[in-house]
């Protein structure tokens, strides 16, 4: 096609969509399916199988890299190279550096699947992986870099749409992010020493962590909200203006609110402060945005009932706005004391992974697929899915939310002869195991929905190979 027609789907590069797509859907179920193996093993320790590479210390690392920088990651690259492009009338910088881009990310995802099992990693939360793997993070990253400025250097419409500047943070903060908490002195192939030490190691890390959940797992997903939210409800976002606030509170305040993770530790108490401090100010620009999706639906909330694309985006939004609160909260000296350290944290992060990420991701892939490949093989099964992860979610943090509640409440009862009244841990062990469960089966039921989705959409390429459907035309594409 001619290449002058910028709106033509001939002149943009949705190959590698495909590629970053089709990462996504499996590394959904290979991270999910690590999830529920060690969700299982808690609630049946004989589920450990007495193989130690296969014991919850092992798999726990590598369930959460696969979510997060596997199913999330590629995720956001299938959503930013499809909309990059179109935002800017332009097709990608350069070819190469994109096929480099997704071959290097799946190198880099493959490489902690054989490391982490086996016990060689830094033992640092969400940054475990090994200096050789640090490395080649770094330089894949540098490339996407290059390849995503240069797409804007090139681009042909003046305005920068809101999407962009969350992409932008996501760009530029993660690098940052990871080389100065990743510093560190090789002293073996496997092993290496960080520059860090004592209270500085551990500022560094949250600082990184936290910002992780930010940089990694919110703005790029916010931008996609911006982005694919609009067009699936065919409308404009609600308040252009909130967007563009949203934006710059965000990225202000998200990045001192990591001290809150070391809350009653040997960190100054003004540190602890200021990072309690932002956090409950990030309340007020996470809000706006979670609102500013919400009401592009204005005029529309019929189509709920009718479009299960708009029931994931929805879904998921909501639970953006129960994190985000959620959070804050949690950072709160005395709310703290009784959440911190029990399974109030995994429900808060899991309502963020699953619900927000998780949801996100679902309806930008059912939206896309009719646009890359054709008409999706079973629209019934794209609602039944919807119901299955939402159902999964609310089974999954609700366990967790009694689980955590209880472990506090127990932890901090006093007996009347002012003793602990369970100085046992194994007590609060053993009341568990309820919650444990029903984690378990909400998080088979969510594994299920994915692999629900992952035929459909299988056979939703078939279907397409066999000429039984076509993708949308360039116009419904753009």
């Amino acid at each position: 096609m001619a290449k002058d027609n910028p709106t033509s789907t001939g002149v943009y590069d949705d190959d590698v969509v495909r590629l970053f797509f089709g990462a996504t859907v499996l590394w959904a179920i290979v991270g999910m399916l690590v999830g529920v193996i060690i969700a299982l093993q808690l609630a049946y320790w004989p589920a450990n199988l007495g193989v130690p590479y296969l014991t919850f210390s092992h798999l726990r690392p590598l369930h959460t890299n696969a979510v997060i920088f596997a199913f999330a990651g590629n995720a956001v690259f299938t959503g930013i190279y499809y909309s990059l492009q179109r935002l800017c009338k332009v097709r990608m910088f350069n070819d190469m550096l994109s096929r480099i881009h997704f071959w290097g990310w799946q190198a880099i995802i493959v490489s902690a699947a054989l490391t982490l099992p086996f016990g060689f990693t830094t033992g640092k939360e969400y940054a475990e992986l090994i200096w050789p793997i640090d490395l080649a993070i770094a330089v894949v990253w540098v490339l996407f870099a290059i390849n995503f400025f240069g797409t804007l250097a090139t681009r042909k419409v003046q305005h920068m749409y809101v999407a962009i500047w969350f992409y932008m943070s996501f760009v530029l903060t993660v690098p940052v992010l990871h080389i100065v908490n990743s510093l560190e002195l090789p002293a073996t192939f496997g092993r290496s020493y960080p520059i860090y030490s004592g209270m500085t190691d551990a500022l560094v890390q949250w600082w990184y962590g936290h910002n992780a959940v930010a940089f990694f797992l919110t703005t790029p997903f916010l931008g996609l909200m911006y982005y694919f939210m609009p067009k699936a409800a065919e409308k404009p976002v609600f308040s252009y203006r909130l967007s563009i606030i949203h934006f710059w509170a965000l990225v202000f305040l998200y990045i001192w609110a990591g001290p809150h993770h070391l809350l009653y530790s040997g960190l100054p108490d003004w540190v602890q402060t200021v990072g309690s401090a932002f956090s409950v100010m990030l309340i007020a620009p996470s809000w706006g945005g979670m609102l500013n999706g919400l009401l592009t639906l204005r005029g529309a909330w019929d189509r709920l009932r009718t479009d299960a694309i708009i029931k994931f985006f929805v879904v998921g939004i909501s639970f953006y706005g129960i994190s985000t609160f959620e959070g804050p909260m949690m950072s709160i000296r005395d709310i703290n004391a009784l959440t911190h350290f029990t399974n109030w944290n995994i429900a808060h992060v899991h309502g963020g992974a699953l619900g927000w990420n998780g949801m996100i991701t679902f309806g930008m892939l059912y939206w896309l697929a009719p646009r890359l490949w054709g008409k999706v093989h079973n629209e019934g099964w794209v609602n039944l899915h919807f119901w299955m992860s939402t159902i999964a979610v609310v089974l999954y943090i609700v366990s967790m939310w009694a689980a955590g509640l209880t472990e506090g409440l127990m932890s901090r009862a006093i007996a009347p002869d002012g003793l602990l009244q369970y100085p046992n841990f194994v007590d609060m062990v053993a009341r568990m195991n309820p919650f444990y469960w029903t984690r378990f089966v909400g998080g088979t039921l969510y594994l299920s929905g994915v692999i629900l989705m992952a035929i459909n959409l299988l056979l939703t390429v078939r279907d397409s190979r066999g000429g039984n459907s076509a993708p949308l035309s360039a116009a419904a594409a753009k």
